[in-house]
């Protein structure tokens, strides 16, 4: 399966870098993973600028061209996102909307992450986003509460829970996955 593992936050100071690392160490653990690892502080799509809809994918930049192709390369996606003000951050949104078909079909995860809540409502304003594009998420996430208290020295570490989790939406997302006929 070839994994992307999107870290949806850009802010100075961020979990996401830390959460995110988790999660792509912990996919590449699985046999037959191949992980992509886009950090949105790093590939810094402009706030939307193609002039054309998405859903034509007449695209002028390059630099989305190279979205498209990354996202269109994965079998499956896992979100990993902040709770911004009960919601999802904005670089999440422009990265999706920078796209139409290439996220068709796609089986994605959520691993969630803020205080109180652990991203909960921002999963829960995420997912009509996702279902309007025909991604297939999973019924569960994974959601870290009070992240901050997860952080030691810039590393994210995560209890038991927190792993058990994370292992089985990995297997439940792999199972979205169509087999790939070898005959």
């Amino acid at each position: 399966m070839r994994l992307m593992v999107l870290i949806a936050s850009t802010r100075v100071g961020r979990a996401g870098g830390p959460v995110g690392a988790w999660v792509a160490e912990s996919a590449r653990q699985a046999e037959d993973v191949e992980v992509d690892v886009v950090d949105l502080a790093e590939f810094a799509l402009p706030m939307l600028a193609e002039p054309n809809h998405p859903r034509l994918k007449a695209y002028t930049s390059e630099l989305t061209w190279e979205w498209s192709r990354r996202v269109e390369a994965a079998d499956a996606v896992v979100f990993v996102l902040p709770e911004y003000n009960h919601s999802y951050s904005a670089p999440l949104k422009n990265a999706i909307d920078h796209l139409h078909g290439e996220w068709a079909g796609k089986p994605v995860g959520l691993v969630s992450y803020g205080g109180l809540s652990g991203g909960t409502r921002a999963v829960v304003a995420l997912r009509p986003v996702l279902v309007n594009l025909g991604m297939r998420t999973l019924a569960a996430n994974v959601e870290i509460a009070w992240v901050a208290e997860h952080l030691v020295d810039g590393v994210f570490l995560p209890s038991e829970r927190h792993e058990r989790a994370l292992a089985a939406h990995l297997v439940a997302l792999a199972e979205l996955v169509p087999a790939v006929d070898t005959v």
